[in-house]
């Protein structure tokens, strides 16, 4: 076995788009297997050997009846350790107190700080309800086995090392409703200089647009497939610190709402240098279930992904 890496699958969120039900449990295969299959799937045959999935207490019934005890065996007979992390937005650190009436989830990087306890090597964040591809979890993976807990030093700087996959906007657009993305600068060497988290994306005959303003379909964006190393989750407790402060402290912002993401966050240790991130780009095509209009095409998606070869009807027994 090759040096640990670990795939973490953030399945905590509501799923409010979704029209109710928890969208991340909701069957897409042909036998019933869920997008999150896929990935663990695609992530085994990488190389991945620890799999740590972030849920909520109150869906953990559901999901080891949809998923979790298939992934016991499968894990159990590939020898790859399986997590669970629990996402609690009371969680917060020492002094900060919970604003009562608060019902929705702090953001993604709470859902990863979930897992401080427990991932103690580099690791690959995805969420649960994309689908990447094959090739973006080989291409992650074996980015952190060469670069994983180096880091990149030079005169001036102590930088962190990550990578993130590159996907184009056109290609991850929702047919049935507006969607987040994080837009992306990257120069000549296909580093990421900047990343803007930006909300009411909208597919439209010209391209894309947010919010009544157009935007380039051919962008490099970001899906939450990010490439991080042990470290970052030390760095990653002190800018949710930071954040909590800055909800406390400034009445401007909506301490019922306001969430602290990983793009965001990102973006300002980019600001600051203490982060390079390498972007990957990949060849797979991005489909998700991000409205309940959406699961038809990507049932049809995965179909036509079986009928191609790519994965087996039995879409595990290449593991075995």
């Amino acid at each position: 076995m090759g040096k640990k890496i670990s795939l973490v699958v953030m399945a905590a969120g509501i799923g409010s788009r979704f029209g109710g039900g928890v969208k991340q449990l909701a069957p897409v295969g042909v036998n019933g297997e869920i997008i999150m299959d896929f990935s663990i799937h695609d992530a085994i045959k990488a190389g991945f050997n620890k799999i740590v999935i972030i849920i909520r207490r109150d869906i953990e019934k559901d999901f080891r009846e949809a998923i979790g005890r298939r992934l016991e065996k499968i894990c159990e007979k590939n020898r790859v350790e399986l997590e669970y992390a629990f996402q609690d937005i009371r969680d917060l650190p020492e002094g900060f107190e919970f604003p009562e009436g608060r019902t929705k989830p702090w953001g993604t990087g709470q859902a990863v700080l979930a897992c401080r306890d427990i991932l103690h090597e580099p690791f690959v964040t995805i969420n649960a309800d994309d689908y990447y591809g094959r090739e973006a979890f080989i291409r992650l993976h074996d980015f952190l086995e060469k670069y994983g807990a180096e880091r990149v030093q030079d005169e001036k700087n102590h930088r962190m090392t990550a990578c993130m996959a590159g996907f184009i906007l056109k290609n991850t657009l929702s047919d049935n409703g507006t969607v987040t993305r994080g837009i992306c600068a990257v120069d000549e060497s296909s580093y990421l200089k900047k990343i803007r988290e930006t909300h009411n994306i909208l597919k439209t005959p010209q391209g894309a647009s947010a919010d009544g303003r157009a935007l380039d379909p051919d962008s490099p964006v970001s899906m939450n497939m990010w490439g991080l190393t042990e470290e970052f989750m030390g760095v990653l407790e002190e800018g949710f610190r930071e954040f909590l402060g800055e909800v406390r402290d400034h009445p401007g912002l909506d301490r019922m709402k306001a969430e602290f993401l990983i793009p965001e966050y990102i973006g300002k240790l980019l600001e600051n240098d203490r982060i390079q991130v390498k972007v990957l780009d990949t060849g797979d095509k991005w489909f998700g279930v991000t409205y309940r209009e959406d699961k038809p095409a990507v049932e049809a998606a995965f179909r036509r992904l079986i009928d191609q070869g790519v994965y087996d009807a039995d879409l595990y027994r290449d593991l075995r």
